[in-house]
């Protein structure tokens, strides 16, 4: 019902009056317009969703969003909340235009609360800043995304999973208490330094991975735990992908939980090799493991990787490999972090299929998209997180000319959403929706659930000027 004039409304196109009410508000120095804005501002990582913003603007403090966000309300002008741009699925693009917000300079660390094991931010504090600054005070914040250069804003807007979620969660699951400017500019605080909330609906947890379509995230509490004292990985080589993630339900039913197990395929390894011009440990096999096990003592973490090597050595695995020097974590791990990277690098266009199924179903997924990169003659990779069955699966344009590209990859793409829901998966594990995936989402869930989403969104921005065309509108 909401669907249609959310779709078909006309925004205001910023004129000189906009300009000049922005330049008074702000100074001129923070606000961009045409050739003055740059390039890397109409497209995220992946470069598939391209749109230029018609005004480009440096915040720096809720104040001033809310100031923007009521003047933009007013004017039906839409906004779009922008990070560092690493996303893949085009949700920081500004498909109608208007106001982008940057929030790359709201970067402050504001308070460590060690009675509390709390961390407050603001949106545009990096990942790994965050990482090295609780490190530094012997504290840890789990979640680890691939892209350590992603901001803590983007992270929360699209729940990042990463690498640790196996054994520690996603986001979602550290985010304590959020400081929002709403559509209309109102500012409101939800949660807060405390261990349980069941005070109404969460509104928070609505923010949650709802990729800048709800509320504009200014301030974040982040939950920190403890630092593990001790961490060693395990590489382990297959013979083969399917003997590699076959072992992963195996590793779990044992009950040890590490805490990461990725999958990669040779072909993967080899673009990283080329790609960060030096070698991998072992590029020999065509499939491996790559499992971290975290503890508090020497003793509990040789108990686990000792058990784990021994179910992997009894499912074919050629070895194990003890990475517990800096320099093999190293070797290793520099790797891993660069093969988004590396496998753009390798051919002209991509595009990515990040779908989460359960984890006894991870190895009969990779067998089918192997499948398809035969049946269709497209280069297909891939590499993930086995432990929670969220897959990265990346469809290679390579030297195919525009129209059969776009045809391979609607047909490819159908198939894989297709395979995934039938063996009881979800159209994104951790990347989101954003304006790339929308159809698969809507095929999957059906009317019921989209008018649900569409019924949210209204309820937050009736005039929905904050990211449209994103998610859940046509």
């Amino acid at each position: 019902m909401f669907e249609s004039c959310l779709c078909n409304k006309i925004y205001k196109k910023i004129d000189e009056k906009d300009i000049k009410f922005l330049n008074e508000m702000l100074g001129c120095e923070r606000v961009f317009t045409g050739d003055n804005i740059s390039e890397d501002f109409c497209h995220d990582e992946l470069n598939t969703v391209r749109a230029y913003p018609e005004v480009l603007i440096d915040v720096l403090s809720t104040e001033e969003i809310s100031k923007i966000m009521k003047y933009a309300c007013g004017k039906d002008i839409p906004v779009v909340v922008r990070g560092s741009g690493t996303g893949l699925v085009g949700s920081s693009v500004p498909i109608h235009g208007g106001i982008m917000l940057n929030m790359t300079k709201m970067n402050k660390i504001l308070e460590l609360d060690f009675d509390n094991l709390t961390l407050t931010v603001e949106p545009g504090v990096l990942l790994m800043e965050i990482s090295k600054f609780a490190e530094d005070n012997d504290l840890f914040y789990p979640p680890d995304p691939g892209e350590i250069s992603a901001t803590i804003g983007g992270n929360i807007s699209t729940n990042a999973g990463g690498m640790r979620a196996v054994k520690y969660g996603v986001t979602r699951d550290y985010v304590l208490g959020l400081e929002l400017v709403l559509p209309n500019g109102d500012i409101l605080e939800v949660g807060g330094k405390v261990v349980k909330d069941s005070s109404g609906y969460s509104i928070q947890d609505l923010v949650c991975g709802s990729e800048g379509t709800l509320a504009i995230i200014t301030k974040a509490i982040l939950k920190l735990l403890p630092l593990p004292k001790k961490t060693v990985s395990l590489l382990v080589p297959f013979p083969n992908l399917e003997a590699a993630i076959g072992t992963v339900p195996k590793i779990i039913k044992a009950k040890i939980i590490p805490t990461a197990i990725e999958f990669m395929q040779r072909e993967v390894i080899i673009a990283a090799e080329e790609y960060l011009g030096k070698k991998f440990p072992d590029n020999s096999a065509d499939a491996y493991l790559l499992l971290t096990f975290d503890g508090n003592s020497k003793e509990e973490i040789e108990k686990d990787y000792n058990s784990v090597a021994e179910i992997c050595l009894q499912e074919g695995a050629y070895d194990a490999y003890i990475t517990d020097t800096s320099e093999r974590k190293e070797a290793v791990w520099s790797a891993r972090k660069t093969f988004l990277e590396a496998v753009k690098a390798s051919t002209t266009e991509m595009d990515e299929c990040d779908v989460v199924v359960p984890r006894n179903k991870v190895a009969e997924f990779i067998n089918f998209t192997q499948g398809l990169q035969d049946e269709f003659k497209i280069r297909i990779r891939s590499f993930g997180h086995a432990g929670d069955g969220n897959l990265h699966i990346y469809i290679l344009r390579d030297d195919l000319d525009e129209k059969t590209w776009e045809e391979k990859l609607s047909s490819v793409f159908n198939k894989m959403y297709s395979k995934a829901e039938l063996l009881g998966g979800l159209v994104s594990g951790e990347h989101g929706i954003g304006y790339a995936k929308k159809e698969f989402l809507s095929m999957q869930y059906g009317e019921a659930y989209m008018n649900l989403m569409l019924n949210i969104k209204m309820a937050f921005d009736p005039k929905n000027i904050l990211n449209p065309g994103k998610i859940c509108q046509g």
